[in-house]
């Protein structure tokens, strides 16, 4: 009997249920990738990841004796080719709860029944996946769902297998090629399951102790870094939950896992939220500005305020962007410049090596007072944000050239002076700001 294995968002070979399941019980398993054009091109940053991603697969696959199979089209039309060619009698796939991965499942599921094929869908990309938990409809708020969540007992690591074995009369096809493709920003990481879980060691073995202390602080590298690999799959963010929760230090860290899957729930109810507000802005400002003005500056980072344009810049340059400094420019966006969100979640994704529809709208949405958040009125300030998490300016002077050699009270004020930022090349604040 031959399984064939889709891999979608789940670029690993540890702690893959599909993948560990299919070996176990077939005589050669199929470990397959689509290249969707509908899916490609819309971030080279995150296209860049994925085909180191897919290269890093196809390696992990051969040193357990087998090797990754690609092919390039429609999804589904792809998959069932490959499994009339192989022979296949199971399909395995692991389930996601986007627009387009649902259409996916429903497409393959379709034809898997026409063929008389057997589909499985495994729940693996994320701690407790949408419908884990004991309540029919999704949380809207995050305190009563992170009670539930926590109270769910693990459901255990499934080891890599010791063997992939894969037909040898079967084309694989022609192996991804990541210098195909050049990246938006010059500083992005390095994709794959190897890089992943070399960056997971490193964070829980040393990192983890200060993360509840140091994770606002912008000027030092306190976070994970691990958002790209959860992403993608590339490690599993069951083995990171369990993995930290070993540790006492490890509670604030846990519940941003905890985020990661109530913004997945939301979603796997109502699909739309990607793009639709799930309620109504209130208490937005008058920005004075024309929206396309607004909008050009904050994309580009010259908006005068520089703990703004530092976070902008930083995404400019990393694909990457720390989590306050996004909650701060997004934040701007939509409550101070009176952006609509979706314009502000449309460039993050098209940059954002770790964007993905849940956490990337669920998190512009709560910013904007249009998602979960209860305080709708909410309205971070970033000179008063900049003060508190950027105290020395160190963050604003690593991405913000013109300031690097201004002194630290003009970059919470920045025209303090207006004569020296004018030689700097810094621009003045789009709109004012109480300081």
């Amino acid at each position: 009997m031959r399984i064939l294995v889709l891999f979608t968002r789940d670029l690993r070979v540890h702690d893959h249920a599909a993948l560990d399941e299919a070996c176990r019980t077939a005589s050669e398993v199929v470990p397959l990738f689509v290249l969707d054009p509908a899916l490609l091109g819309a971030s080279a940053n995150r296209d860049r990841f994925l085909l180191e991603s897919l290269v890093d697969l196809d390696r992990s696959l051969e040193r357990l004796g087998g090797r990754l199979f690609v092919r390039r089209g429609a999804v589904v039309d792809e998959v069932m080719e490959v499994a009339v060619q192989a022979g296949c009698s199971r399909i395995f796939v692991t389930g996601d709860a986007s627009a387009y991965a649902r259409r996916r499942e429903r497409l393959l599921a379709a034809a898997c029944a026409r063929a008389r094929l057997e589909l499985r869908v495994f729940p693996e990309n994320a701690v407790v996946e949408p419908g884990g938990l004991p309540r029919a409809t999704a949380y809207r708020v995050f305190t009563p769902y992170l009670r539930a969540w926590g109270d769910r007992p693990p459901r255990g690591l499934v080891p890599a297998p010791r063997r992939v074995s894969v037909p040898g009369d079967l084309e694989p096809g022609r192996r991804p090629d990541p210098s195909t493709v050049a990246p938006h920003a010059v500083d992005v990481p390095r994709g794959g399951e190897r890089v992943g879980r070399r960056r997971l060691h490193a964070f829980l073995g040393r990192e983890l102790q200060g993360y509840a202390e140091g994770r606002d602080d912008l000027a030092v590298e306190a976070t994970s870094r691990l958002s790209p690999y959860l992403r993608f799959g590339c490690v599993s963010a069951n083995e990171v939950a369990m993995r930290a929760n070993g540790a006492a230090v490890a509670e604030p860290f846990v519940r941003q896992l905890a985020w990661r899957d109530f913004f997945l729930q939301l979603l796997a109810e109502d699909p739309a939220l990607a793009w639709r507000s799930l309620r109504d802005p209130v208490g937005i400002a008058e920005a004075g500005v024309p929206a396309e003005r607004a909008l050009a500056a904050w994309r580009d980072g010259r908006t005068g305020l520089p703990l703004v344009d530092a976070g902008m810049r930083q995404l400019l340059r990393e694909g990457w962007m720390h989590n306050r400094a996004r909650l701060v420019v997004a934040s701007f966006l939509t409550r101070r410049l009176g952006v609509p969100w979706q314009r502000g979640e449309r460039h993050f994704s098209r940059l954002l090596i770790d964007a993905d529809p849940a956490n990337n709208a669920g998190n512009w949405q709560w910013a904007a007072g249009t998602g979960t958040d209860p305080r709708r009125t909410r309205t971070l300030n970033p000179v008063r944000q900049a003060r508190r998490y950027d105290p020395s300016g160190a963050y604003v002077r690593r991405y913000v050239q013109e300031l690097r050699d201004v002194q630290a009270p003009l970059i919470f004020t920045p025209w303090t002076d207006p004569s020296l930022m004018r030689r700097s090349g810094y621009p003045e604040p789009i709109v004012p700001v109480a300081t």
